[in-house]
C-alpha cells in the first residue's frame, strides 16, 4: 500500500454505513458536531445488513394511540379493522432475557426496551416512514387484522428505504460520507482513541476525530471466521446480507483493547433459497423462507425434524439456518398445500424462488430432486393421522392445535397436507448477523479489557455482544442498532466537545 500524507479531521469518525451508522452520525450532528462516514462499500452497494432487511422493527407500546405516534396517517378505517394490541415494556424486556437463556446484558436491554419508542419517533423526525406490517405480521380475523408475535410496524418500502432516508437526512445535517473507503486500523494517542486509518484504491488516508463510532457489523461474511467461531460446515452457509461485513471493525476494537462480549458461537440463520446467490444481492431481496410454521419442513431423506409450530416465527426462525445445516447435503424442503399456501406472503411468490408444485402428492413428491420418496410419503400421512383436529386452527395466535405421537410433535397451527395443488421450497441456511461482538454500556462506550471504557471510543449495531444468545426475536436488531446508534453518536459527540 502507499503511505500518503492525506490527512483529515473531523469531532466524529463514524466506521460503517448501516441503520446503527447512520442513527450515530445523525445523533452526533444535531449537537453541531463536524461527522465523517466511512462506508467501506461503494455508493451503489451502501447501507449493510440494514438494506437487506424487511424494515421491521420491535417496539414496546401501550396501544393504538403509541402506533398512531409512529404512523400518523394511519386512517380511520385502517383503525377500525385493525387489532393491533399491545407490547408492553415488560413483555419485550421478558422475551429478550428468556431467550438469552438470562445471559443478556440488564443495562443493554432495560435502555433497549425504555428507549425504542422514543427512538422511533426521533427517527420519523429524521424522514423514515412507518406503517402497520399487514403483509407479513397480520392475519384477517373476523373481519379484523390481528397482529401476532410482538411485530407491528416496519418502515415503508423495507430496509433499502430506511437507509435511504438516513442518508439523505445525514446529508441535511452535514455529514461528509466517504464510498469504498476500508477502515484498517484506530489511532490511539496516550491511551485515548483519536481517529482512523483507512485505505482506498491502494492510497492510505487519517481521519483524526475527537471520538470514533464503531458500527461496522458482525463477521457473516467471513468464511474463514464463521468456521472458526461458528464450527465446522459454517463456511457453507449463503450470505444473506452484505458481503462486506468480514469483522474489521471488531478486529480493530479488539487491538485497542476492547473487551469481546456475546455469544462468539452463535448467529442469526435462516431457511434460504437453497438456489440463492452466495452473497446478498439487493435486485434479488425475499431469498428468505420464514413462514414453515404454516406447513412442513423436511431433509433429504423425507424426513421433519423441527416443530414447526414450536411458536411464532418471529422467536424460531432466527436458528433455522443451523438447523439445516445439520441435515443431509445442508438442504431441505418446505411442504405447502393449498390451505395454507394461500396465507404465504411475499417472499414464496417471487420468481427465483426454488419451487416446486404439482396437483397431485405423488407427483410433487417425484418433482423432489434427491428426495427419498417413500419415507417423505410416510411421513406426510404419519404427520396428517397425529392432528387433533378437534381444535381449529388459528394462525393468528398460538392454537394449540397439535400431533400427538410423533417423533418430532408439531405444537401449534397443524394442517394436514391433503388438498392440491401442492406446492414445496428448497431451502439452505442462510446466515444473517453474528452475535459475537464487543462489550459496550448503555451510552454506547467501548469497554476495555480492564474494565473502564476505552476514552474516544464508541461501537453500535452488530457489532456489539451481549444481547443475543442462542435466539433472537424479530425485528429487535434494527431497533437496538438505532438506539445505541444514537446513543453512542450523541456521547461521542459530547466526548469531542471535550
Amino acid at each position: 500500500m502507499n503511505q500518503s500524507d492525506q490527512e483529515h479531521r473531523a469531532d466524529v469518525v463514524v466506521v460503517g454505513g448501516g441503520n446503527a451508522a447512520l442513527c450515530a452520525a445523525l445523533a452526533a450532528a444535531e449537537t453541531g458536531a463536524s461527522v465523517v462516514v466511512l462506508e467501506r462499500a461503494p455508493e451503489d452497494a451502501r447501507g449493510g445488513n440494514s438494506a437487506f432487511t424487511g424494515g421491521a422493527f420491535r417496539v414496546a407500546y401501550d396501544g393504538i394511540d403509541d402506533i398512531s405516534l409512529l404512523v400518523p396517517d394511519l386512517t380511520p378505517d385502517e383503525q377500525r379493522n385493525s387489532d393491533f394490541g399491545s407490547y408492553p415494556k415488560s413483555q419485550f424486556f421478558d422475551e429478550l432475557m428468556a431467550m438469552s437463556g438470562y445471559r443478556a446484558d440488564l443495562d443493554l436491554v432495560e435502555t433497549l426496551v425504555e428507549s425504542s419508542l422514543p427512538t422511533l419517533q426521533w427517527m420519523q423526525s429524521h424522514g423514515v416512514r412507518f406503517i402497520p406490517i399487514y403483509g407479513r405480521q397480520a392475519f384477517r380475523v373476523n373481519g379484523r387484522y390481528r397482529f401476532w408475535g410482538g411485530l407491528t410496524v416496519e418502515v415503508s418500502g423495507g430496509g433499502l428505504s430506511l437507509v435511504t432516508a438516513l442518508f439523505e437526512s445525514a446529508a441535511r445535517h452535514g455529514v461528509k460520507v466517504i464510498y469504498g473507503s476500508k477502515a484498517e486500523s484506530l489511532l490511539v494517542e496516550r491511551g485515548q482513541v483519536c481517529g482512523v486509518a483507512a485505505s482506498s484504491n491502494g492510497t492510505q488516508t487519517l481521519y483524526r476525530a475527537g471520538a470514533v463510532v464503531l458500527a461496522a457489523g458482525g463477521f457473516h461474511a467471513n468464511a474463514a471466521w464463521r468456521a472458526s467461531y461458528l464450527g465446522p460446515g459454517w463456511d457453507l452457509a449463503k450470505v444473506r446480507g452484505s458481503r462486506y461485513n468480514t469483522g474489521d471493525g471488531l478486529s480493530m476494537a479488539r487491538a485497542a483493547g476492547a473487551r469481546t462480549s456475546g455469544h462468539w458461537s452463535g448467529c442469526h440463520s435462516v431457511f434460504f433459497d437453497a438456489n440463492a446467490p452466495a452473497f446478498g444481492d439487493i435486485h434479488l431481496l425475499n431469498q428468505q423462507k420464514n413462514y414453515f410454521t404454516l406447513g412442513i419442513v423436511v431433509n433429504a431423506r423425507g424426513e421433519r425434524f423441527i416443530d414447526e409450530g414450536e411458536d411464532f416465527r418471529n422467536y424460531t426462525y432466527s436458528r433455522m439456518g443451523a438447523e439445516i445445516l445439520k441435515q443431509p447435503g445442508g438442504y431441505g424442503w418446505q411442504v405447502f398445500d393449498a390451505q395454507t399456501a394461500a396465507l404465504l406472503p411475499d417472499e414464496y411468490r417471487v420468481r427465483h424462488a426454488t419451487r416446486v408444485q404439482a396437483d397431485t402428492l405423488p407427483e410433487l413428491m417425484a418433482r423432489l430432486d434427491g428426495m427419498d420418496r417413500s419415507v417423505l410419503a410416510d411421513t406426510i400421512a404419519q404427520f396428517n393421522q397425529a392432528i387433533d383436529y378437534s381444535i381449529p386452527f388459528d394462525p393468528s395466535l398460538k392454537d394449540g392445535r397439535r400431533t400427538r405421537g410423533l417423533q418430532v410433535d408439531k405444537s401449534n397451527w397443524a394442517m394436514p397436507i391433503e388438498t392440491g395443488p401442492f406446492v414445496a421450497f428448497q431451502v439452505t441456511c442462510g446466515i444473517t448477523c453474528t452475535y459475537g461482538g464487543v462489550a459496550i454500556n448503555a451510552q454506547g462506550e467501548v469497554l476495555s479489557e480492564d474494565g473502564p471504557p476505552i476514552p474516544g471510543l464508541y461501537a453500535a449495531g452488530e457489532m456489539v455482544g451481549g444481547l443475543y444468545y442462542g435466539k433472537y426475536p424479530g425485528g429487535a436488531g434494527l431497533t437496538s442498532g438505532s438506539v445505541f446508534g444514537r446513543s453512542a453518536g450523541a456521547t461521542a459527540a459530547a466526548f469531542a466537545r471535550k
